[in-house]
Protein backbone atom coordinates (compact mmCIF):
# COMPACT_ATOMS: atom_id res chain seq x y z
CA UNK A 1 0.00 0.00 0.00
CA UNK A 2 2.46 2.39 0.25
CA UNK A 3 3.54 2.22 -2.98
CA UNK A 4 -0.23 3.58 -3.99
CA UNK A 5 -1.14 7.09 -5.12
CA UNK A 6 -3.12 7.53 -1.91
CA UNK A 7 -1.12 6.67 0.79
CA UNK A 8 -2.12 4.17 3.69
CA UNK A 9 -3.18 6.41 6.73
CA UNK A 10 -3.60 3.27 9.36
CA UNK A 11 -0.81 1.36 11.29
CA UNK A 12 0.13 -2.37 11.67
CA UNK A 13 -1.84 -2.97 14.62
CA UNK A 14 -5.18 -1.43 12.97
CA UNK A 15 -5.02 -3.72 10.09
CA UNK A 16 -4.86 -6.98 12.42
CA UNK A 17 -7.53 -5.39 14.26
CA UNK A 18 -9.65 -5.04 10.84
CA UNK A 19 -8.89 -7.95 10.45
CA UNK A 20 -11.58 -9.15 12.98
CA UNK A 21 -14.29 -6.82 11.65
CA UNK A 22 -13.73 -9.30 8.34
CA UNK A 23 -13.86 -12.33 9.67
CA UNK A 24 -17.23 -11.29 11.67
CA UNK A 25 -19.13 -10.00 8.55
CA UNK A 26 -17.74 -12.75 6.33
CA UNK A 27 -21.08 -14.02 5.47
CA UNK A 28 -22.50 -10.98 4.81
CA UNK A 29 -19.56 -9.64 2.22
CA UNK A 30 -19.93 -12.69 0.40
CA UNK A 31 -23.35 -12.50 -0.01
CA UNK A 32 -23.22 -8.91 -1.04
CA UNK A 33 -20.39 -9.87 -3.49
CA UNK A 34 -22.50 -12.04 -5.13
CA UNK A 35 -25.97 -10.11 -5.31
CA UNK A 36 -23.94 -7.00 -6.59
CA UNK A 37 -22.05 -8.90 -9.26
CA UNK A 38 -25.61 -8.95 -11.04
CA UNK A 39 -25.12 -5.47 -12.24
CA UNK A 40 -21.57 -7.04 -14.33
CA UNK A 41 -23.64 -9.40 -15.80
CA UNK A 42 -26.01 -12.52 -15.51
CA UNK A 43 -24.13 -15.31 -13.24
CA UNK A 44 -24.36 -18.92 -14.64
CA UNK A 45 -25.03 -20.53 -11.42
CA UNK A 46 -27.28 -24.05 -13.25
CA UNK A 47 -24.06 -25.73 -12.86
CA UNK A 48 -21.81 -25.16 -9.51
CA UNK A 49 -18.79 -26.59 -8.68
CA UNK A 50 -17.20 -27.61 -5.14
CA UNK A 51 -14.04 -28.70 -4.28
CA UNK A 52 -11.60 -28.41 -0.88
CA UNK A 53 -8.38 -27.28 -0.62
CA UNK A 54 -5.75 -26.42 2.35
CA UNK A 55 -3.28 -24.19 3.45
CA UNK A 56 -0.28 -24.49 5.88
CA UNK A 57 1.79 -22.91 8.78
CA UNK A 58 5.41 -22.88 9.09
CA UNK A 59 5.01 -23.74 12.66
CA UNK A 60 6.14 -27.32 14.59
CA UNK A 61 2.77 -28.02 16.46
CA UNK A 62 -1.00 -27.45 16.09
CA UNK A 63 -3.69 -25.40 17.89
CA UNK A 64 -5.01 -27.31 20.79
CA UNK A 65 -7.85 -25.74 20.19
CA UNK A 66 -8.35 -23.76 16.74
CA UNK A 67 -7.87 -24.36 13.07
CA UNK A 68 -4.02 -24.75 12.67
CA UNK A 69 -4.52 -28.90 13.03
CA UNK A 70 -2.20 -31.72 11.15
CA UNK A 71 -4.28 -32.99 8.18
CA UNK A 72 -3.59 -34.42 4.78
CA UNK A 73 -2.10 -31.92 3.36
CA UNK A 74 -2.35 -31.43 -0.55
CA UNK A 75 0.90 -30.64 -1.13
CA UNK A 76 2.32 -33.33 1.16
CA UNK A 77 3.98 -30.96 3.48
CA UNK A 78 4.20 -32.27 7.28
CA UNK A 79 3.11 -29.14 8.89
CA UNK A 80 -0.10 -27.82 10.63
CA UNK A 81 -2.98 -26.72 8.18
CA UNK A 82 -6.30 -24.95 7.69
CA UNK A 83 -8.61 -26.26 4.98
CA UNK A 84 -10.67 -24.17 3.00
CA UNK A 85 -14.23 -24.49 0.87
CA UNK A 86 -14.78 -23.13 -2.45
CA UNK A 87 -17.75 -22.69 -4.67
CA UNK A 88 -17.75 -21.54 -8.10
CA UNK A 89 -20.15 -21.16 -11.40
CA UNK A 90 -20.11 -22.32 -14.28
CA UNK A 91 -17.75 -19.43 -15.75
CA UNK A 92 -15.59 -19.92 -12.72
CA UNK A 93 -16.70 -17.16 -10.84
CA UNK A 94 -16.53 -17.56 -6.83
CA UNK A 95 -19.70 -18.09 -5.17
CA UNK A 96 -18.96 -18.40 -1.80
CA UNK A 97 -16.29 -20.39 0.22
CA UNK A 98 -15.52 -21.62 4.11
CA UNK A 99 -12.86 -22.15 6.67
CA UNK A 100 -11.89 -25.83 8.12
CA UNK A 101 -9.63 -27.10 10.27
CA UNK A 102 -7.15 -28.59 8.78
CA UNK A 103 -7.92 -32.33 10.54
CA UNK A 104 -12.03 -32.15 8.93
CA UNK A 105 -13.19 -35.09 6.69
CA UNK A 106 -13.51 -32.38 3.43
CA UNK A 107 -16.88 -34.50 2.95
CA UNK A 108 -18.94 -33.12 5.44
CA UNK A 109 -18.07 -29.42 4.52
CA UNK A 110 -20.07 -29.55 1.22
CA UNK A 111 -23.70 -29.21 2.95
CA UNK A 112 -23.56 -26.40 5.25
CA UNK A 113 -22.18 -24.08 2.31
CA UNK A 114 -24.52 -25.44 0.15
CA UNK A 115 -27.49 -24.50 2.61
CA UNK A 116 -26.23 -20.97 3.06
CA UNK A 117 -26.59 -21.06 -0.91
CA UNK A 118 -29.83 -21.88 -0.49
CA UNK A 119 -31.46 -19.35 2.56
CA UNK A 120 -29.08 -16.25 2.30
CA UNK A 121 -28.31 -16.46 -1.84
CA UNK A 122 -31.96 -17.53 -2.61
CA UNK A 123 -30.73 -20.30 -4.89
CA UNK A 124 -32.76 -23.16 -5.20
CA UNK A 125 -31.88 -25.08 -8.90
CA UNK A 126 -28.74 -26.06 -10.18
CA UNK A 127 -26.58 -29.08 -10.12
CA UNK A 128 -23.56 -30.04 -7.95
CA UNK A 129 -20.18 -30.52 -9.49
CA UNK A 130 -17.65 -32.41 -7.71
CA UNK A 131 -14.58 -34.88 -6.98
CA UNK A 132 -14.71 -38.50 -6.22
CA UNK A 133 -13.66 -37.52 -3.03
CA UNK A 134 -16.72 -35.91 -1.92
CA UNK A 135 -19.37 -37.62 -3.55
CA UNK A 136 -20.10 -39.23 -0.36
CA UNK A 137 -23.67 -41.16 -0.06
CA UNK A 138 -24.98 -38.13 2.21
CA UNK A 139 -23.77 -35.61 -0.39
CA UNK A 140 -25.44 -37.29 -3.34
CA UNK A 141 -28.50 -38.06 -1.37
CA UNK A 142 -28.57 -34.28 -0.11
CA UNK A 143 -28.37 -33.08 -3.90
CA UNK A 144 -31.02 -35.63 -5.20
CA UNK A 145 -33.55 -33.24 -3.15
CA UNK A 146 -35.70 -30.37 -4.66
CA UNK A 147 -34.66 -29.29 -8.25
CA UNK A 148 -31.12 -30.18 -7.47
CA UNK A 149 -28.87 -32.72 -9.21
CA UNK A 150 -25.45 -34.03 -8.85
CA UNK A 151 -22.20 -35.05 -10.95
CA UNK A 152 -19.45 -36.86 -9.56
CA UNK A 153 -16.56 -38.36 -10.93
CA UNK A 154 -16.83 -42.07 -10.19
CA UNK A 155 -13.31 -44.33 -10.13
CA UNK A 156 -13.98 -47.06 -12.02
CA UNK A 157 -11.75 -49.62 -9.50
CA UNK A 158 -14.21 -48.83 -6.79
CA UNK A 159 -17.04 -50.40 -8.70
CA UNK A 160 -18.63 -53.37 -7.90
CA UNK A 161 -17.12 -56.57 -9.66
CA UNK A 162 -20.39 -56.57 -12.31
CA UNK A 163 -19.81 -52.96 -12.92
CA UNK A 164 -16.13 -52.93 -13.33
CA UNK A 165 -16.71 -55.60 -15.70
CA UNK A 166 -18.89 -53.81 -18.00
CA UNK A 167 -17.36 -50.66 -17.85
CA UNK A 168 -13.77 -52.43 -19.17
CA UNK A 169 -15.88 -54.39 -21.61
CA UNK A 170 -14.72 -53.52 -25.10
CA UNK A 171 -18.17 -54.37 -26.39
CA UNK A 172 -21.47 -51.44 -25.97
CA UNK A 173 -19.81 -48.54 -26.77
CA UNK A 174 -20.72 -45.58 -28.85
CA UNK A 175 -19.14 -42.93 -30.91
CA UNK A 176 -19.62 -39.66 -29.18
CA UNK A 177 -21.59 -37.33 -31.98
CA UNK A 178 -22.98 -40.30 -34.04
CA UNK A 179 -26.42 -40.85 -32.73
CA UNK A 180 -26.43 -44.32 -33.96
CA UNK A 181 -28.21 -46.86 -31.67
CA UNK A 182 -25.71 -49.79 -33.20
CA UNK A 183 -22.66 -50.32 -30.46
CA UNK A 184 -19.44 -50.59 -31.30
CA UNK A 185 -16.55 -52.65 -30.15
CA UNK A 186 -13.25 -50.61 -29.46
CA UNK A 187 -10.78 -53.56 -30.22
CA UNK A 188 -12.03 -53.37 -33.47
CA UNK A 189 -12.11 -50.05 -34.28
CA UNK A 190 -8.68 -48.37 -36.46
CA UNK A 191 -6.54 -46.56 -33.47
CA UNK A 192 -5.32 -43.62 -35.90
CA UNK A 193 -8.44 -43.01 -37.81
CA UNK A 194 -10.52 -42.70 -34.24
CA UNK A 195 -7.97 -41.71 -32.51
CA UNK A 196 -9.49 -38.47 -31.22
CA UNK A 197 -12.92 -39.84 -30.82
CA UNK A 198 -14.62 -40.03 -27.62
CA UNK A 199 -16.30 -44.00 -26.93
CA UNK A 200 -18.88 -43.60 -24.51
CA UNK A 201 -21.59 -45.92 -22.27
CA UNK A 202 -24.10 -45.52 -19.63
CA UNK A 203 -25.93 -47.46 -17.25
CA UNK A 204 -28.90 -46.76 -14.66
CA UNK A 205 -28.27 -48.55 -11.55
CA UNK A 206 -29.70 -48.11 -8.12
CA UNK A 207 -26.90 -47.47 -5.17
CA UNK A 208 -27.11 -46.48 -1.83
CA UNK A 209 -30.83 -46.14 -2.02
CA UNK A 210 -30.73 -43.89 -5.12
CA UNK A 211 -30.79 -44.24 -8.77
CA UNK A 212 -27.61 -43.10 -10.62
CA UNK A 213 -26.45 -43.40 -13.83
CA UNK A 214 -22.76 -44.17 -14.95
CA UNK A 215 -21.60 -42.92 -17.76
CA UNK A 216 -17.82 -44.44 -19.10
CA UNK A 217 -15.97 -42.66 -21.79
CA UNK A 218 -12.65 -44.18 -23.19
CA UNK A 219 -10.72 -42.30 -25.87
CA UNK A 220 -7.08 -43.32 -27.70
CA UNK A 221 -5.88 -40.01 -26.85
CA UNK A 222 -6.51 -40.08 -23.50
CA UNK A 223 -4.90 -43.73 -23.16
CA UNK A 224 -1.62 -43.27 -24.56
CA UNK A 225 -1.27 -39.46 -22.68
CA UNK A 226 -2.32 -41.75 -19.83
CA UNK A 227 0.57 -44.48 -20.63
CA UNK A 228 3.34 -41.37 -21.46
CA UNK A 229 2.57 -39.95 -17.96
CA UNK A 230 3.32 -43.38 -16.20
CA UNK A 231 6.19 -44.34 -18.53
CA UNK A 232 8.08 -41.62 -17.09
CA UNK A 233 7.39 -42.45 -13.45
CA UNK A 234 8.62 -46.21 -14.00
CA UNK A 235 11.67 -44.42 -15.47
CA UNK A 236 11.90 -42.24 -12.14
CA UNK A 237 11.27 -45.64 -10.44
CA UNK A 238 14.34 -47.38 -11.87
CA UNK A 239 16.95 -44.80 -11.89
CA UNK A 240 16.14 -44.46 -8.31
CA UNK A 241 16.35 -48.49 -7.71
CA UNK A 242 19.60 -48.52 -9.85
CA UNK A 243 21.01 -45.93 -7.98
CA UNK A 244 20.50 -47.88 -4.70
CA UNK A 245 19.03 -44.46 -2.89
CA UNK A 246 15.26 -45.44 -3.60
CA UNK A 247 12.21 -45.77 -1.07
CA UNK A 248 9.64 -47.62 -1.06
CA UNK A 249 5.85 -46.79 -0.83
CA UNK A 250 3.49 -44.10 -0.97
CA UNK A 251 -0.13 -44.16 -1.79
CA UNK A 252 -0.18 -40.91 -3.91
CA UNK A 253 -0.89 -42.19 -7.22
CA UNK A 254 1.43 -39.68 -8.97
CA UNK A 255 4.48 -40.56 -6.85
CA UNK A 256 6.83 -42.56 -9.09
CA UNK A 257 7.67 -44.93 -5.29
CA UNK A 258 4.29 -46.27 -5.88
CA UNK A 259 6.08 -48.73 -8.52
CA UNK A 260 8.93 -49.63 -5.75
CA UNK A 261 8.55 -53.29 -4.73
CA UNK A 262 10.21 -54.73 -1.29
CA UNK A 263 11.06 -58.16 -0.99
CA UNK A 264 12.41 -59.98 2.20
CA UNK A 265 13.28 -63.61 0.79
CA UNK A 266 15.57 -65.11 -0.78
CA UNK A 267 15.68 -67.19 -4.08
CA UNK A 268 15.26 -70.52 -1.80
CA UNK A 269 12.30 -69.14 0.62
CA UNK A 270 14.50 -68.01 3.21
CA UNK A 271 14.51 -64.85 5.29
CA UNK A 272 16.64 -62.02 3.92
CA UNK A 273 18.98 -60.58 6.07
CA UNK A 274 18.11 -57.36 3.96
CA UNK A 275 15.37 -56.55 2.04
CA UNK A 276 15.40 -55.53 -2.05
CA UNK A 277 14.09 -53.22 -4.19
CA UNK A 278 12.58 -53.69 -7.30
CA UNK A 279 10.58 -53.10 -10.26
CA UNK A 280 6.40 -53.82 -9.04
CA UNK A 281 5.23 -55.02 -12.31
CA UNK A 282 1.97 -55.98 -11.21
CA UNK A 283 1.04 -52.83 -9.88
CA UNK A 284 1.83 -51.46 -13.18
CA UNK A 285 -0.19 -54.10 -15.07
CA UNK A 286 -2.88 -53.39 -12.89
CA UNK A 287 -2.59 -49.64 -13.57
CA UNK A 288 -2.42 -50.41 -17.41
CA UNK A 289 -6.34 -51.83 -17.52
CA UNK A 290 -7.79 -48.32 -16.64
CA UNK A 291 -5.96 -46.58 -19.24
CA UNK A 292 -8.06 -44.37 -21.21
CA UNK A 293 -11.26 -44.33 -19.11
CA UNK A 294 -13.08 -42.35 -17.42
CA UNK A 295 -16.67 -42.22 -15.35
CA UNK A 296 -18.79 -40.28 -13.78
CA UNK A 297 -21.85 -41.01 -11.77
CA UNK A 298 -24.73 -38.82 -11.64
CA UNK A 299 -28.89 -38.24 -11.37
CA UNK A 300 -29.69 -36.23 -14.52
CA UNK A 301 -31.98 -38.30 -16.79
CA UNK A 302 -29.57 -36.02 -19.61
CA UNK A 303 -27.21 -36.52 -22.81
CA UNK A 304 -24.59 -38.47 -21.37
CA UNK A 305 -22.12 -36.63 -23.56
CA UNK A 306 -23.47 -33.52 -21.96
CA UNK A 307 -22.98 -34.36 -18.81
CA UNK A 308 -19.14 -35.64 -19.39
CA UNK A 309 -18.68 -31.61 -20.67
CA UNK A 310 -19.77 -29.98 -17.49
CA UNK A 311 -17.90 -32.42 -15.72
CA UNK A 312 -14.84 -31.34 -17.52
CA UNK A 313 -14.77 -28.03 -16.26
CA UNK A 314 -14.03 -28.78 -12.75
CA UNK A 315 -10.19 -27.64 -14.08
CA UNK A 316 -11.60 -24.24 -12.87
CA UNK A 317 -11.49 -24.62 -9.25
CA UNK A 318 -8.65 -25.77 -9.21
CA UNK A 319 -7.16 -22.82 -11.19
CA UNK A 320 -8.82 -21.01 -8.35
CA UNK A 321 -6.87 -22.73 -5.63
CA UNK A 322 -3.58 -22.09 -7.89
CA UNK A 323 -4.30 -18.51 -8.29
CA UNK A 324 -4.87 -18.30 -4.86
CA UNK A 325 -1.53 -20.09 -4.06
CA UNK A 326 0.91 -18.53 -6.10
CA UNK A 327 -0.29 -15.52 -7.18
CA UNK A 328 -1.72 -14.40 -3.72
CA UNK A 329 0.96 -15.98 -1.96
CA UNK A 330 -1.78 -17.06 0.50
CA UNK A 331 0.58 -19.94 2.76
CA UNK A 332 2.19 -19.87 4.48
CA UNK A 333 -0.38 -18.14 6.84
CA UNK A 334 1.17 -15.76 9.26
CA UNK A 335 -1.74 -15.32 11.43
CA UNK A 336 -2.65 -17.48 14.37
CA UNK A 337 -5.62 -16.24 16.00
CA UNK A 338 -9.14 -18.38 14.46
CA UNK A 339 -10.98 -15.47 13.37
CA UNK A 340 -7.78 -13.53 11.74
CA UNK A 341 -7.11 -16.57 9.77
CA UNK A 342 -10.42 -16.54 8.02
CA UNK A 343 -10.26 -13.06 7.39
CA UNK A 344 -7.03 -13.84 5.96
CA UNK A 345 -8.84 -16.04 3.49
CA UNK A 346 -11.89 -13.70 3.01
CA UNK A 347 -9.35 -11.00 1.56
CA UNK A 348 -7.97 -13.52 -1.04
CA UNK A 349 -11.72 -14.63 -1.78
CA UNK A 350 -12.73 -11.20 -2.61
CA UNK A 351 -9.05 -10.48 -4.84
CA UNK A 352 -9.81 -13.96 -6.34
CA UNK A 353 -13.47 -12.50 -7.39
CA UNK A 354 -11.92 -9.53 -8.71
CA UNK A 355 -9.30 -10.74 -10.43
CA UNK A 356 -12.08 -13.41 -12.09
CA UNK A 357 -13.80 -10.38 -13.41
CA UNK A 358 -10.75 -8.94 -14.62
CA UNK A 359 -9.96 -12.64 -16.64
CA UNK A 360 -13.64 -12.34 -17.73
CA UNK A 361 -13.71 -8.48 -18.94
CA UNK A 362 -9.94 -9.24 -21.46
CA UNK A 363 -12.09 -12.06 -22.62
CA UNK A 364 -9.72 -14.77 -21.34
CA UNK A 365 -6.79 -13.55 -23.72
CA UNK A 366 -4.36 -12.92 -20.83
CA UNK A 367 -2.90 -15.34 -18.38
CA UNK A 368 -2.89 -14.75 -14.64
CA UNK A 369 1.02 -13.92 -14.15
CA UNK A 370 0.58 -11.32 -17.20
CA UNK A 371 -2.39 -9.39 -15.56
CA UNK A 372 -0.87 -9.73 -12.13
CA UNK A 373 2.55 -8.11 -13.63
CA UNK A 374 1.36 -5.50 -16.08
CA UNK A 375 -0.71 -4.36 -12.85
CA UNK A 376 2.49 -4.45 -10.77
CA UNK A 377 4.23 -2.67 -13.23
CA UNK A 378 2.19 0.24 -13.63
CA UNK A 379 4.21 2.55 -11.59
CA UNK A 380 3.36 6.84 -11.75
CA UNK A 381 6.18 9.22 -11.65
CA UNK A 382 5.33 12.46 -9.31
CA UNK A 383 6.81 15.70 -11.10
CA UNK A 384 6.37 18.15 -8.39
CA UNK A 385 3.83 21.04 -9.28
CA UNK A 386 3.18 19.47 -12.58
CA UNK A 387 1.48 16.10 -11.97
CA UNK A 388 2.60 12.07 -13.31
CA UNK A 389 4.53 10.79 -15.78
CA UNK A 390 3.88 7.18 -16.44
CA UNK A 391 6.77 4.69 -15.39
CA UNK A 392 6.04 1.87 -17.47
CA UNK A 393 5.78 0.38 -21.09
CA UNK A 394 2.70 0.57 -22.72
CA UNK A 395 1.59 -2.71 -23.85
CA UNK A 396 -1.25 -4.02 -26.02
CA UNK A 397 -2.18 -5.57 -21.83
CA UNK A 398 -1.97 -1.68 -20.86
CA UNK A 399 -4.12 -0.32 -23.90
CA UNK A 400 -6.84 -3.32 -23.28
CA UNK A 401 -7.18 -2.23 -19.32
CA UNK A 402 -7.73 2.13 -19.83
CA UNK A 403 -9.98 0.90 -22.86
CA UNK A 404 -12.21 -0.92 -20.52
CA UNK A 405 -12.03 1.22 -17.67
CA UNK A 406 -12.45 4.49 -19.45
CA UNK A 407 -9.65 6.63 -18.55
CA UNK A 408 -5.90 6.71 -19.36
CA UNK A 409 -2.68 6.93 -17.19
CA UNK A 410 -0.20 6.40 -20.59
CA UNK A 411 -0.08 9.85 -21.58
CA UNK A 412 2.99 11.88 -21.93
CA UNK A 413 1.73 13.96 -18.07
CA UNK A 414 -1.37 13.22 -16.29
CA UNK A 415 -2.15 16.41 -14.43
CA UNK A 416 -3.09 16.40 -10.97
CA UNK A 417 -6.72 17.11 -11.53
CA UNK A 418 -7.19 14.77 -13.74
CA UNK A 419 -5.79 12.07 -11.00
CA UNK A 420 -7.58 12.65 -8.54
CA UNK A 421 -10.95 11.97 -11.12
CA UNK A 422 -8.85 8.13 -12.47
CA UNK A 423 -8.45 7.44 -8.07
CA UNK A 424 -12.58 8.38 -7.54
CA UNK A 425 -13.83 6.39 -10.82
Amino acid sequence: AEKYLEQPKFDRHQIYNALDVLAEESDFIQEKLYSNSFALGKRHCGVIYYDCTNLFFDIDEQDEDGLRKYGKSKENRPLPIVELGLFIDYDGIPLAMSVHPGNTNEQVTLKPLEEKLLSEYQMSQFVVCTDAGLASKANRKFNDLGNRAYIVTQSIKKLKADLKEWALDTQGWHRAGHPSPKSIDISKVDKDKDFDTVFYKEQWIERGGLEEKIIVTFSFKYKEYQRNIRAGQVDRAIKAIDSGKAKRGTKNQNDYRRFIAKKNITADGETAEKSALSLNTERIAEEEQYDGFYAVASNLDSDPLEIIKVNKMRWQIEECFRVVKLEFKARPIYVRLENRIKAHLLTCYIALVLYKYLDKVTEHRYSCEQLFETLKEMNMLELVGKGYVPAYKRTEITDMLHEIFGFRTDYEIVKKDNMKKILKH
